[in-house]
């Protein structure tokens, strides 16, 4: 019996037990989309900021970055307008989340914030520019009715919306509810039994938000604010439809650079991008490393 037992294990034909990797099919498509409009346009424009229009290679162009006063000066406007709209846009949003996820507002009003939230932090572009222009351009909706019921002239105040200050206030339009949707996770991992913790010890709840909440949720706000200074600085489409070319920032000379134009040097403007990708390099790789400390932490 055993004999034939053998001899019918033998005979049966093995089964493969190699498997093709189809659980990689599903994301094949990010990783195909991702190196087509992501890496490779990347690599292309790293490569011709060091050359010249024969393709030779040559530092002129990233040396003109520092020579050259204008686009100094688009650098610093840009980086003051992505600094200011991160930081504002970082504060209210912080007081927006802390007011839905501690500050025992019902259920509704989470959900609708949240929602609204998601869909104003992808809201830019054009709309977003003519929006802002029909409230509170000279002929605006809100300007008109300042003027006409109340008195007040906003433009006879120095206020001026197609300005550097201007383009800071419809930036915080998607900096807010990004702000609200990065950082609402961060404060739903706070723990309840922390602050039963400290009001046993005795501590008063400014020395629990001090010495507590506060140190948590550092890392997370930091990470946040450079992660909006780098959305807030890569922005091109709501500053060119607000503005057109007359604000210099970094992202509108790109444009005039490599559209040509006026200006036409592709290889200074491919040098434009590379200092834009370096920027928002090191402003993501320390989102990182701060994300990295803030899950730490919530764990």
């Amino acid at each position: 019996m055993t004999e034939q037992t053998n001899v019918a294990t033998m005979a049966t034909p093995a089964v493969s037990k190699t498997r093709l990797p189809t659980q990689w099919l599903g994301v094949t498509p990010f990783f195909l989309f991702a190196v087509l409009f992501l890496v490779l346009p990347t690599m292309y424009l790293i490569i011709g900021a060091f050359q010249n229009s024969d393709g030779q290679f040559t530092l002129a162009n990233i040396r003109q970055l520092f020579l050259d006063p204008s686009i100094r000066a688009s650098y610093w406007v840009s980086i003051k307008i992505s600094f200011w709209s991160a930081v504002l846009g970082a504060l209210v949003g912080l007081a927006i989340a802390l007011a839905i996820v501690r500050g025992g507002l019902p259920n509704w009003v989470r959900s609708a914030t949240m929602t609204f939230s998601g869909v104003a932090s992808n809201f830019a572009g054009v709309p977003l520019a003519f929006a802002f222009i029909s409230t509170l351009g000279r002929l605006g909706l809100v300007t008109i009715i300042l003027r006409d019921v109340f008195g007040l002239n906003l433009y006879t105040t120095g206020f001026n919306l197609l300005s550097s200050y201007g383009l800071i206030l419809v930036y915080l339009y998607f900096q807010i509810p990004l702000m609200v949707v990065i950082i609402t996770p961060a404060l739903d991992g706070l723990r309840k039994e922390w602050g039963e913790a400290a009001a046993t010890l005795g501590a008063t709840p400014w020395q629990f938000w001090r010495m507590v909440l506060i140190p948590v949720l550092w890392p997370s706000f930091l990470g946040t604010v450079i992660l909006l200074f780098a959305n807030a600085f890569g922005a091109i489409a709501t500053a060119y439809a607000f503005t057109g070319s007359s604000l210099n920032i970094v992202p509108i000379l790109l444009y005039a650079q490599i559209r040509g134009d006026v200006l036409n040097d592709p290889h200074l403007g491919y040098a434009l991008a590379f200092g834009m990708i370096f920027i928002t390099g090191v402003a993501n790789t320390f989102y990182i490393w701060f994300r990295t400390r803030s899950e730490r932490w919530l764990k």
